[in-house]
């Protein structure tokens, strides 16, 4: 099953773009923010950190799935192995939660945070880190799939 290795490069770097950027900002930025600054501070710097990175999560995304789905038909959809098609369903359902993320709680933080409202912008927040959460833990069981499918 040979593959175009710039299909591969370019959804490779894409997910570690993503699920890189969520392993930092959920086990590395998170805690030391909320340890060490007030709302009125800690949510404009989050607000601030998803400006950036939700933009290239969109870039990250259209990427994971444009290479993806040439990969799967170089080689026909159905003659993909099964640790492909997982890896496919695991990859929507993190690129819905992101879409959710980004149109729901993401814009509320937006609004807060323009409004100076801490307690909503704590919520908006709150919702952001249980969806990174699960989202992370999606991308990090896709990424075992990616490399020990070959094993199923």
């Amino acid at each position: 099953m040979e593959m175009k290795p710039v299909l591969l490069f370019v959804h490779v770097l894409s997910v570690v773009v993503w699920v890189g950027g969520m392993f930092f900002a959920y086990v590395c930025l998170r805690p030391v923010a909320a340890a060490q600054l007030p709302p009125p501070l800690r949510l404009p710097l989050w607000r601030g950190v998803f400006d950036l990175f939700l933009n290239w999560v969109w870039v990250a995304v259209a990427l994971i799935l444009a290479s993806g789905l040439a990969m799967m038909l170089q080689v026909g959809f159905k003659q993909a192995p099964v640790f492909w098609h997982i890896m496919f369903l695991f990859g929507l359902m993190m690129m819905l939660i992101f879409a959710h993320v980004y149109f729901a709680p993401y814009r509320r933080l937006r609004r807060a945070c323009d409004a100076q409202d801490w307690p909503s912008g704590g919520a908006a927040l709150g919702q952001i880190r249980k969806l990174v959460g699960l989202n992370l833990s999606i991308g990090l069981v896709t990424i075992a799939v990616a490399t020990l499918g070959r094993l199923l």
